[in-house]
């Protein structure tokens, strides 16, 4: 009885919510791989400023008190 009130009265088919629920999957997954695509574009620029950071010259430290007016 129950199961025919749900199938006679129900606001959504079975083929309606099938459909809604591919089309939100498919949105989180396109935003899931921009993410991801986000992520190796970012690691791979991070990789190279540090490793243009290592290759530059390490400066030596200069006095900078020499220059001030005040004693």
């Amino acid at each position: 009885m129950l199961a025919n009130f749900i199938k006679t009265y129900s606001l959504v088919s079975t083929t309606q919510l099938t459909i809604v629920l591919i089309i939100t999957a498919i949105i989180f997954a396109f935003f899931i791989g921009i993410a991801v695509l986000k992520m190796y574009k970012l690691k791979a620029e991070n990789k190279r400023l540090m490793d243009k950071k290592y290759k530059s010259k390490v400066q030596e430290y200069t006095d900078f008190t020499e220059g001030h007016l005040y004693d």
